[in-house]
């Protein structure tokens, strides 16, 4: 049973980011009171435990793990906000179990690292990372031999969701033909065709572009058996999941001239930091564009992505909304107007909603709204009552065998 809460003054909020987060996304949860404290790097588990006691709303991005020891020692954790598209990083099911919503942006970064994929197919086409690299060194690598445009040439998009449909949208305007595939079913975009399986993606595609969540499914995905199907003389990119190529195999794959290049934005183990060396078996070869996971690394993504977040954690936090969070219900709820909002999060268990109402009754509380949405195994029950009833009733909540956290918004 985890501990379980009522609200408190704005100004007493404590709000953890790290990161570096866009300074919008400091400044929009500053807006509404709260005080927030900001950390450049990441933290170790070990610095977490240390802070996170005191903390209410936590932001992080990619390289800060979220462990299940993290979360439960965050008793007075409300929400925590991944200022990314993935949550791996985060133990999201522990979270649920503490009725803790964890939020993120799936969709403020889409433009940003589709308009990275289009750099990487012209600069493989073109060789432009060795000829760059060998102007900086010094030589005039002037050679139209392996260099080709676009136009013409077929893109294999794996996975054709909001990244990969953007994608698939530039690379027709640029005259490619396009083809995909996805385990769900698309609607395909502008001419696009959507190839019968995977296999077929790799025996027509001139470049494959990867945008596949990281699940245990895509663990592994592009093996040396698939890099075999591909054409020879054709590119990989991957900026979805580091944990999606077999890196070794796509090594091997280039250094044979099987394939005549790659770009590769992220990896299965990242430096926690500017100071931590970074290795891959790509380093040093031939036509392999490596870059730092920055496909969402721009202005105006991270831009988007402080709003989108800092706004989900702010409406959980002053009304109770759930909207895009990954591990709770989901729930939209409107502005708390001349009433108390009593927040439940309850072991998703029959006769909880009965025991609920019988205490309200009971003690002959009006109920002016109510909202019931369950998760897999938890509840979500919000009460809009009598602003003179809340504290006859809180206590007797907190007492239910089932409940795992309430909370009362004045």
């Amino acid at each position: 049973m985890t501990s379980k809460q009522t609200s408190f003054p704005k100004e007493k909020i404590r709000v953890l980011l790290l990161e570096g987060l866009h300074p919008i996304s400091i400044s929009r949860l500053q807006e509404e009171g709260f005080k927030v404290e900001t950390h450049k790097g990441a933290m170790s588990e070990e610095e977490l435990l240390e802070v996170i006691g005191g903390v209410h709303l936590l932001g992080i991005r990619s390289k800060t793990d979220i462990s299940a020891r993290v979360i439960r020692k965050g008793k007075r954790l409300l929400s925590i906000g991944a200022f990314c598209i993935g949550t791996n990083q985060i133990d999201v099911h522990t979270a649920k179990s503490h009725g803790i919503p964890v939020f993120n942006a799936p969709y403020s970064n889409t433009r940003s690292v589709a308009e990275l994929v289009i750099a990487d197919i012209i600069m493989l086409f073109r060789g432009l990372f060795d000829k760059v690299r060998d102007a900086h060194e010094g030589e005039w690598s002037k050679s139209a031999s392996g260099s080709v445009e676009v136009r013409g040439k077929t893109l294999g998009i794996v996975g054709y969701g909001h990244i990969g449909r953007q994608v698939s949208v530039l690379a027709e305007a640029l005259g490619m033909r396009v083809i995909f595939y996805d385990i769900a079913d698309r609607l395909a975009m502008g001419n696009a065709i959507r190839a019968v399986d995977l296999r077929d993606v790799c025996e027509q595609a001139d470049v494959i572009t990867l945008h596949v969540p990281g699940t245990p499914d895509t663990k592994g995905m592009i093996t040396a058996e698939k890099i075999g199907w591909m054409k020879k003389g054709a590119f990989l990119i991957n900026t979805s999941r580091g944990s999606v190529v077999d890196l070794n195999a796509l090594r091997e794959a280039i250094m044979s001239k099987k394939l005549a290049g790659a770009a590769v934005d992220v990896f299965p183990e990242e430096p926690k930091s500017k100071a931590e060396r970074f290795t891959t078996p790509l380093q040093h070869l031939p036509n392999v564009v490596l870059t730092p996971h920055i496909g969402g690394s721009t202005e105006e993504a991270q831009r988007n992505i402080g709003l989108e977040v800092a706004g989900k954690m702010i409406r959980f936090t002053n009304n109770g909304s759930t909207e895009g969070a990954v591990n709770f219900p989901n729930v939209v709820l409107p502005e708390l107007v001349e009433h108390h909002r009593i927040l439940h999060v309850h072991e998703n268990v029959p006769g909880v909603l009965q025991k609920v109402n019988a205490l309200f009754g009971d003690a002959r509380i009006n109920v002016a709204a109510q909202h019931l949405r369950t998760y897999e195994d938890i509840g979500y029950l919000i009460m809009d009552i009598s602003k003179t009833a809340t504290g006859k009733i809180m206590q007797s909540l907190k007492d239910l065998p089932e409940t795992i956290k309430v909370r009362a918004l004045f």
